[in-house]
């Protein structure tokens, strides 16, 4: 039997992948951290009761993420995928740093923005690693890991945050010790693989040959780089113009790209987030337990998802998961239609947002990240993937800030049914516009996408 016909190992590109995802598990506890100890926090910075201020805290992490992610692609680009991620670690431990110690709000803001740069940096990044370091037949798989280190991210920042509301200025811990994982993560990235795909984009095949050894095994190197070789345009080592992402052959996939980021956030999954201990506060469950069993119900589906990405194809999972989201929601809405607050609206409302948040975590949550730099050309990969990125950011940031005024003025059964409409629009614009990318090589896809010229 050839060395080719067989596929390489899984476990030589396992540990590159693991350190890659601990940048997306900071992404996760960044975006949970000040949600315990906001009260306390309030109350020691002097801005108690002041709700702009309460927001800002929690939102100009947002800020920094859109302005992370959008420079995520010229970073990659410029300097690799490696040091990409050793300069995402630095604004997240500095801002940490500034956020734990600080004595006033201003202090506390700056601290929250250039962490926020580092979490939008970081998860573009990891997603463009994890699929160019990944065999193809693992590619799913690894791709799942990323969500999965996101929802213990979460987990992690919601346990560490419990004691905020006993013990005085806990809340200084809960950042100090995120700078660990950064830490961690900026110093094992120097012992990890550079992307082969960038190295041959750069012209250093050499490298790319010894790094493709490192991840695939000796006997894969060659047809590693005939792959490579096939979508080679000559053009690689061109820089990218913004203008060529927008219109022209690559606007198709950027298009594709966007949308669905843009549809994702728009399924009201982050709503619903922001929303849960509300829905629980009425149903007497206590504001840590509700996040507990938000926490496992979005850790149970990402596990799922991993199981499933390889073998029933991204596709599948997309179109189920944006289908099912759309029925859950269809269940609260009939909660919300309920005129007496009885026991049965109460359970459909809690039971339907927590299936909500396991059929997210199924498809619509991981695939994304997953899919994107999948289709796109290697040459582009890195800005698509950050304009995509800042998409997702945008629109993320907007209906964090317009739901609650939107809930107030049209109350939960329209608001449900907007959401589940926008999930039923994910649904065709799936089928329409989405290829399978299951077990195919990078290049085969990139060659099914853009036929030759």
């Amino acid at each position: 039997m050839e060395p080719e016909a067989t596929n390489p190992s899984w476990r030589l590109s396992l540990p590159h992948v693991l350190v890659a995802t601990i940048s997306s598990f900071l992404f996760g506890y960044h975006l949970g951290v000040v949600n315990e100890p906001l009260e306390s926090i309030a109350v020691d910075l002097n801005f108690g009761g002041n709700t702009l201020a309460e927001g800002l805290v929690v939102s100009t992490c947002l800020g920094g993420a859109f302005v992370g992610s959008l420079l995520s692609g010229w970073v990659a680009d410029g300097v690799g995928r490696r040091r990409a991620f050793q300069i995402s670690a630095l604004p997240m431990i500095v801002g940490a740093s500034l956020s734990a110690s600080t004595k006033n709000i201003e202090g506390m803001l700056l601290g929250r923005l250039l962490v926020g740069t580092g979490m939008g940096l970081g998860p573009a990044v990891a997603a463009l690693y994890v699929t160019e370091v990944s065999p193809s037949f693992v590619r799913g798989t690894y791709g799942s890991f990323i969500q999965i280190a996101t929802c213990l991210g979460l987990m992690g920042s919601l346990f560490i945050g419990i004691p905020a509301k006993r013990i005085v200025g806990w809340w200084r811990v809960c950042f100090w010790v995120s700078s660990i994982p950064t830490v961690v993560l900026a110093l094992c990235m120097e012992f990890c693989a550079e992307s082969p795909h960038w190295l041959y984009r750069q012209g250093r095949y050499v490298e790319a040959e010894v790094e493709f050894e490192k991840l695939l095994g000796g006997s894969h190197v060659k047809s590693a780089m005939v792959e490579l070789a096939k979508s080679d345009r000559g053009d690689e080592t061109e820089t990218v113009k913004f203008s060529e992402l927008f219109y022209g052959r690559h606007f198709r996939v950027v298009f594709i790209g966007s949308t669905l980021f843009a549809l994702q956030q728009l399924s009201g999954i982050n709503a619903v987030f922001y929303f849960s201990s509300t829905v629980f506060k009425s149903a007497g469950v206590p504001s840590d337990l509700a996040n507990i069993c938000v926490g496992l119900a979005n850790l149970s589906g990402s596990i799922i998802a991993m199981i499933l990405m390889d073998k029933l194809g991204r596709k599948v999972l997309l179109m189920g998961s944006f289908l099912g989201m759309a029925v859950a929601l269809g269940l609260q809405v009939v909660a919300a239609s309920f005129h007496t607050s009885g026991s049965e609206a109460l359970y459909l409302s809690v039971g339907g947002m927590l299936l909500f948040v396991l059929i997210f975590a199924l498809g619509a949550g991981p695939v994304p990240s997953l899919l994107l730099p999948e289709i796109f050309p290697s040459r582009i990969r890195a800005k698509a993937m950050a304009i995509c990125m800042s998409v997702h950011w945008v629109v993320n940031f907007f209906v964090g800030l317009l739901f609650l005024h939107f809930l107030e003025h049209l109350g939960p059964q329209v608001l449900y049914t907007v959401f589940a409409t926008f999930c039923l629009m994910a649904v065709v614009f799936v089928k329409r516009n989405v290829i399978e990318t299951k077990g195919k090589s990078l290049q085969e896809i990139e060659i099914t996408l853009l036929p030759q010229e």
